[in-house]
Formats: C-alpha cells, sequence, structure tokens
C-alpha cells in the first residue's frame, strides 16, 4: 500500500470533531464550573463564617472529592465525553487519574496494586510542575532579584 493510499484510509475512518462546538460548550461549561464554585465559596463565607483562603481550601476538597467519587461511580468519563475540556480542569482531573488508577490496580493489593501504581499518570504531571516551578522561579529570581 502506497503512503497516499494509507493516508486517504486514515482520513476516510478517522472521526470528524467540530472543534468550535468542543469550543463553545468547554467554555460555558468551565464557567458554569466557576460560577457554582464561586456561590459555594460564599455560601462557606455567609453559612460558616470561613475566611476567604479556608473557604477556597475547602472548596478545592470538595472538588477533588466530587471528581473521585464520580470516577468511582464510573460516570466522570461520560461527563468528559459530554462536556469536553470545560469539565476537564487541573484540580478534576489530577484526582480523576489519582482514582482510576487505584481502582484499576485495587485487584493487586495495596502494597503492589494500589501503592505503585496510583500516581503513575500524575507523576508526571507532579514531576513536570515542581520542575517547571523551581526553573520559574530562578527565573524570576534572575529578573527581579
Amino acid at each position: 500500500m502506497k503512503r497516499e493510499e494509507y493516508q486517504k484510509l486514515v482520513n476516510e475512518y478517522t472521526p470528524k470533531v467540530n472543534k468550535w462546538k468542543n469550543a463553545v460548550i468547554a467554555f460555558f461549561v468551565g464557567g458554569l464550573i466557576g460560577l457554582l464554585g464561586q456561590i459555594i465559596v460564599t455560601i462557606f463565607q455567609n453559612s460558616f463564617g470561613m475566611e476567604v483562603m479556608a473557604s477556597y481550601s475547602w472548596l478545592c476538597v470538595l472538588v477533588i472529592f466530587l471528581a473521585s467519587l464520580a470516577t468511582a461511580l464510573g460516570f466522570f468519563d461520560n461527563w468528559v465525553s459530554k462536556c469536553r475540556a470545560g469539565l476537564f480542569l487541573p484540580t478534576t482531573g489530577f484526582a480523576h487519574s489519582v482514582t482510576s488508577a487505584a481502582l484499576d490496580y485495587r485487584k493487586d493489593g495495596f502494597i503492589t496494586g494500589i501503592g505503585s501504581s496510583v500516581f503513575k499518570l500524575a507523576g508526571s504531571v507532579i514531576l513536570y510542575g515542581i520542575l517547571s516551578g523551581f526553573f520559574l522561579g530562578v527565573l524570576g529570581v534572575i529578573i527581579y532579584g
């Protein structure tokens, strides 16, 4: 099979994606999540008398818990397929990757299964997040003294 024939087959069977539709859905879902988060923070502050930083910390805990729960119950992936990138925020995405890895390897036990596999995907995020933070911090010290 020639390269042109192969490329034609690939183009024929590759699903067509409407990028503008996905972008609009992600924009509105992400905005809705941001709005709901702000409502929850306001409730924490007004109903429980929390300070600003404490209410945002509790919001992060709540979002991580809900994303992990949705992953454990098996419907987070379905939501992401409908809501696109608007639902797959860094916090929920990280919680989903850790929880799904734990669920995938739970049959192998706590040590060799969950313990050794829970950060397989999330470990690279942690590593490169720390490295980029370090280098940006050094760059900031060099530039701003």
